[in-house]
C-alpha cells in the first residue's frame, strides 16, 4: 500500500516506513505528525484518488530529526565586464518516518 501526499508545496509517495525529507516544520524530534492533504491511496484491492484529496485519508509518521541539505552554490558571472557574484544556499528539512498510511 502507497500514498500521494501534499506538504510544503511538493508532493511525495509514501510508503509505510520510508523515511523522507520535507521542507521544515516546527516539531522536535520522536513527534509525531499527520499528513491530511491526501491526494491518492493505493491498496492492493483498489485505488482511491481525491478530488482533490481523498476523504477521510491521513498519513502518520513520526520526526526523525531535523537538519540542512548540502550547500548549493550559486555563481553570476558576466563576460568580459569583470563581475562574478558568488552566494550559496543550505535549505533546512525535517526527516520524517512514515508509520501508518489510512483511507
Amino acid at each position: 500500500m502507497y500514498a500521494v501526499i501534499q506538504t510544503g508545496g511538493k508532493q511525495y509517495r509514501v510508503e509505510e516506513g520510508t523515511t523522507l525529507k520535507i521542507e521544515k516544520l516546527e516539531l522536535g524530534a520522536g513527534e509525531s505528525i499527520e499528513f491530511d492533504k491526501v491526494l491518492m491511496v493505493r491498496s492492493d484491492a483498489d485505488t482511491k484518488i481525491g478530488m482533490p484529496f481523498v476523504e477521510g485519508g491521513s498519513v502518520t509518521g513520526t520526526v526523525i530529526s531535523q537538519g540542512r541539505h548540502k550547500k548549493i552554490k550559486i555563481i553570476k558571472f558576466k563576460r568580459r565586464k569583470h563581475h562574478m557574484k558568488q552566494m550559496g544556499h543550505r535549505q533546512y528539512y525535517t526527516e520524517v518516518q512514515i508509520t501508518g498510511i489510512s483511507a
